[in-house]
């Protein structure tokens, strides 16, 4: 029998947010790459929450945005609703949310595949991975299919062996009904690379027709509208925004929950996987947090060609005739129909301490992975893999260093990091309180940290560096000359003041302290300068940013140095861990298995203390490791 022999250079098995990302980041790069989806309606399917960014994704979207990838454009394009998140904090938390058209999101990174150079977009199950002497070598269909290549990206999201699950209803589907990919999983236990099982959810889909948005509270976007990426023209997203609704659960509700517990699978014993804990069910919320009268309900739109309403903050695997009465306990939506049921899935997903920093499995050379294989969570979280995980199969390929960011280097540094080298237990969620140093790693300046990255490696072209070089330059420039510039306590000066609320001067005072008064900005100080330069919106938010904030940033950055100092010490490979004096058993268990390449990532490992990472500085000082070999 005949069977299809294809060749490419890289192989994507999965087409999610993981899974385009590291496709066009591996065919920009000059690779021949095609992407398997199990289904052409999948292609950057948003299965779950209708919206892009968020607290801490929003960092996320930027930085891919930054190194050249595809996310922030496309929900530039696609989005209904924006939203600034945190404003009312300090810049290193603020992160941007939009709620997305999820159709056109998926039609328009459809097309974008299916518009860019070496790429090729496949529907069809991939069910084996071929390995010869700890090498990828290809992969083979369902159908018997073979495609050689050079590296496989596996970016199966929740997929693999997956099951849908409500009451005791359960189907062996993928999310939103598609095919689930049964078979890859055999291949990857053939292969020494161990598996588990986690779990996530989502809420009903609602008629909006039989809402009753009266009882609610109106939830706008923000005027004017902040892009995600730094190529979108900003004038382009300024458009009519569709209102999402805020309401809340009750006593009532807590009630109909708490009655009905033992019919859900997750507190039946029916469920095997583990859920994330910071996106609970709402029946987990009403158990775990019993004394809470309440809970937040967010009733957000799922597109502009469709009704359907997404139930934010109330996802659950209750049986069918459950959800209908703890549905109609809520505020407005005594009479909504249910369009789609809540349901739990879970599915087969990456054990860690397999993996390498660069996302390659330590065991199998070509063979990287990205997104919620890996153990993640999250459409931002699985992209940021996505694009590191394309960009370092193609690097391996053309012989040129890998990429891996460090944790001061941008949020998708810490993502990756934490993945590697902590034993999480749960799907992985970024949040901005995982960065050490997130006063530097800000969503305003991911272009200034990364786009030199992007450039260097080749997915940022010479005219979009250029103007990036350019800004730093004009920031730079501003910050020095505002330094020398100086105020005296005229009259107009002190109405100034007056008129912004701040205490008048007693003497002169420079242009850089006025700023990091409170309630003054460098924007408002700029009208008391008769010499202040035209510069852009941009520039001036990273004027004003790095004025008030330079005490604050100098530590962190001084923070850096230090912690610079323990990645720059490299370990031997060789290293046999059972043979440092005074190292615990659990550090010596940890190290050997994760092998980490500095010291500073096996101080981040979980169970090495800070007095094991001592006794290591130690022994690599000593030079007892060339005796031991």
């Amino acid at each position: 029998m005949e069977y299809v022999h294809e060749y490419y250079d890289v192989v994507v098995i999965g087409a999610g947010h993981a899974g385009v990302e590291a496709g066009l980041a591996a065919a920009r790069l000059g690779m021949k790459t095609i992407v398997f989806t199990v289904s052409m309606d999948s292609v950057a399917l948003m299965p779950c929450n209708p919206n892009i960014g968020g607290s801490s994704k929003g960092h996320l979207v930027r930085e891919i945005d930054a190194l050249g990838g595809q996310m922030g454009i496309n929900i530039d394009k696609t989005f209904i609703q924006s939203k600034m998140l945190n404003v009312s904090k300090g810049p290193a938390v603020h992160s941007l949310r939009a709620q997305a058209d999820k159709f056109m999101y998926s039609i328009e990174m459809r097309k974008t595949l299916q518009e860019t150079e070496n790429l090729t977009l496949r529907q069809s199950e991939i069910a084996e991975i071929i390995v010869e002497h700890d090498h990828i070598t290809g992969v083979r269909t369902i159908s018997g299919a073979f495609y050689s290549c050079k590296a496989v990206i596996i970016c199966t999201g929740v997929y693999l062996k997956a099951r849908c699950l409500y009451g005791n209803v359960i189907e062996h589907t993928g999310p939103n009904g598609l095919k689930a990919a049964n078979t890859l999983s055999q291949s990857f236990l053939d292969n020494g690379i161990k598996l588990r099982r986690f779990k996530t959810g989502t809420p009903a889909r609602l008629d909006g027709k039989t809402i009753d948005y009266s009882r609610m509270e109106p939830q706008y976007g923000d005027v004017p509208v902040v892009p995600f990426s730094f190529t979108t023209d900003p004038s382009s997203v300024q458009k009519e925004q569709v209102k999402c609704y805020l309401t809340y659960t009750n006593k009532k509700t807590h009630d109909i929950i708490r009655a009905h517990l033992d019919e859900s699978p997750i507190y039946g014993g029916i469920i095997e996987g583990i859920g994330p804990r910071y996106c609970p069910s709402i029946e987990d919320k009403v158990v775990k947090f019993a004394d809470k009268d309440r809970h937040q309900v967010f009733i957000e739109p799922e597109g502009l060609v469709t009704h359907e309403m997404y139930v934010d903050g109330m996802s659950s695997s209750m049986p069918e005739y459950v959800q209908y009465e703890m549905y109609h306990s809520v505020a407005g939506l005594e009479h909504a129909s249910i369009v789609r049921n809540a349901y739990a899935i879970e599915y087969d997903c990456l054990s860690p301490g397999q993996l390498l920093p660069t996302l390659e499995l330590k065991n199998i050379q070509g063979l990287f992975s990205a997104g919620q294989f890996n153990g993640s969570s999250g459409y931002e979280e699985a992209a940021a893999q996505g694009i590191i995980a394309g960009i370092n199969a193609s690097m391996e390929i053309m012989g040129k260093d890998p990429l891996v960011l460090r944790r001061d280097q941008a949020y998708i540094g810490v993502l990756i990091d934490d993945l590697v080298n902590k034993e999480s237990f749960e799907p992985y969620r970024m949040m901005t309180s995982r960065a050490e140093y997130r006063l530097l790693l800000r969503q305003d300046n991911a272009d200034l940290r990364l786009t030199p990255i992007g450039h260097e490696i080749g997915l940022i072209d010479d005219k979009r560096y250029e103007y990036v070089r350019l800004k730093q330059k004009l920031i730079n420039d501003e910050i020095k000359r505002v330094s020398s510039v100086y105020f005296n306590p005229d009259s107009r000066v002190q109405n100034f003041l007056n008129t912004h609320g701040s205490t008048e001067l007693k003497k002169s005072m420079s242009f850089t302290d006025l700023v990091r008064r409170p309630e003054l900005t460098y924007d408002m100080v700029r009208s008391l300068d008769e010499n202040v330069p035209s510069l852009s919106d941009d520039v001036r938010e990273q004027v004003n940013i790095q004025l008030k904030y330079q005490g604050y940033i100098e530590r962190e950055m001084k923070q850096v140095s230090d912690f610079r100092k323990l990645e720059a010490k490299k370990i031997p490979n060789e290293i046999d861990y059972d043979l440092v004096p005074s190292l615990r058993i659990e550090a010596r268990q940890k190290l050997n298995n994760i092998r980490p390449l500095t010291v500073g990532q096996a101080s981040r490992i979980s169970g090495v203390s800070p007095s094991d990472i001592s006794v290591l500085l130690i022994y690599l000082k000593s030079g007892k490791l060339n005796d031991n070999r």
